[in-house]
């Protein structure tokens, strides 16, 4: 059985669009949208597309909010998407593909390049230069959150970091316990985040976070 576990935060607007195309994939059986304390429509959105929904009173961010959603999925194969990617997550089948025929045991999603301007590189390339360093893997997108993983492998996480460091984490960690960790080039889109304010105060936040997941990893290897 394959579980889609879908992290939502005030996403109404494009929530329902997700929702349907997962379900269009017929080996998916249950779609999980774990509403992290929305303040819209999110929850209605998701139940009109078919999904079950565990929510969360507060915020609890995207590693919490994954953590809470993994205690309710049911399948062997667990499938990480975001809540944004609308129509475009119909082409999470190319990332569920090689798990099941068992040529990985974790696959990441490697988006189109973006079309719009965003930051300078620098969380990416902090992002790809500590996997390298931890675990000899040059990976084009460790900062993916669309990934299929077979239950084992999350379970093996012990719970997903907390903030943004949440994927990069999961490779390291993944990666040196022995799983076979692969990405899939997917025409999947969302919304990007601009060289606005608000653009260069998110990825700060996540500069941080990915920083205090590598370096946990240091002290602690």
């Amino acid at each position: 059985m394959v579980s889609v576990l879908v992290p939502a935060y005030n996403e109404e607007k494009h929530i329902y669009d997700t929702v349907t195309a997962i379900r269009q994939d017929p080996r998916v059986g249950e779609v999980i949208v774990i509403d992290d304390g929305s303040q819209d429509n999110t929850v209605a959105e998701a139940r009109r597309g078919g999904a079950v929904v565990v929510s969360s009173p507060k915020n609890l961010g995207k590693g919490g909010a994954l953590n809470l959603g993994f205690q309710h999925a049911k399948g062997e194969i667990i499938v990480l998407l975001d809540a944004d990617l609308g129509s475009s997550a119909r082409e999470m089948g190319k990332l569920l593909d090689p798990v099941l025929q068992n040529k990985a045991d974790i696959t990441i999603g490697r988006f189109p390049p973006a079309k719009k301007k965003g930051g300078f590189g620098l969380v990416t390339g902090l992002a790809r230069k500590g996997v390298r360093a931890f675990t000899g893997l040059n990976l084009q997108a460790p900062l993916s959150g669309q990934r299929v993983m077979r239950r084992a492998a999350v379970e093996a996480l012990n719970g997903f970091e907390s903030g943004f460091g949440v994927e990069v984490g999961m490779i390291v960690d993944l990666a040196r316990k022995g799983f076979i960790i692969r990405e899939v080039p997917v025409q999947m889109s969302h919304e990007e985040t601009g060289r606005d304010l608000a653009g260069f105060l998110h990825r700060g936040r996540q500069f941080v976070d990915v920083l205090r997941v590598l370096l946990k990893r240091f002290i602690l290897r």
